[in-house]
């Protein structure tokens, strides 16, 4: 049987912690841009991204998977969330710079998946 000392138990316990926290963080933000945009942008883009909601068509929300908004850069998509453009507020008093990011993230995602007809 191996004998550890409890300095080499005390940096093992650590290390797997520290492992662990990192795996964690790692899955929470592959899911918070879905989660966010869940929460704060289907309502009016709808949950493909299409623009296809009663409020979306009233408002004339962007469709991601336009051309007009796939060659937007990802800092363009970026400040548009951040500050809001034409009939979309502005988020910057709600959601993080890292937020923002990771919606800006799943928007690009979501772009690339096929979207119902508008």
């Amino acid at each position: 049987m191996v004998k550890l000392s409890q300095k080499s138990v005390s940096w093992l316990v650590i290390l797997l912690f520290v492992a662990g926290y990192g795996l964690l963080a790692q899955e929470a933000s592959k899911t918070s841009g879905a989660a966010i945009f869940k929460n704060k942008c289907v309502i009016c883009h709808g949950a493909d991204g299409s623009g296809n909601t009663p409020l979306g068509k009233q408002l004339q929300a962007a469709n991601f998977h336009s051309k007009d908004v796939q060659k937007l850069s990802n800092a363009e998509l970026h400040k548009i969330v951040h500050d809001g453009q034409a009939n979309m507020p502005a988020f910057a008093d709600q959601l993080s710079d890292e937020e923002i990011t990771q919606v800006v993230k799943y928007v690009r995602q979501l772009g690339k998946t096929p979207a119902a007809k508008k």
